[in-house]
């Protein structure tokens, strides 16, 4: 994760994050439901063109959950986003 102007993913970091979720299929319409709802909205107009919630949120939530800028590594990331899904799913979230 970054320090500077906003949290932001490694390749490696997306890379693991990605396949942790398409490897559990019960938690693809999940993670798309989840991702409509937290995408910043008109992402599409500025860079990297990316849906991807806005920085603010995003600063915030991570200092909610580890009172820092993130979690330790990408395997703490990748294993938070799963919980994070499957809290949603079983919520009805």
């Amino acid at each position: 994760m970054s320090r500077g102007r906003g949290p932001t993913l490694s390749a490696g970091e997306l890379r693991q994050v990605a396949v942790a979720v398409l490897v559990r299929p019960a938690l693809w319409l999940v993670s798309l439901r989840q991702l409509r709802r937290l995408v910043a909205p008109g992402w599409w107009r500025r860079a990297p063109w990316l849906p991807l919630p806005p920085a603010e949120y995003v600063r915030f939530r991570l200092v909610t959950a580890y009172g820092s800028d993130g979690p330790d590594g990408p395997r703490d990331l990748a294993r938070d986003l799963v919980a994070y899904l499957q809290w949603c799913r079983d919520s009805g979230w």
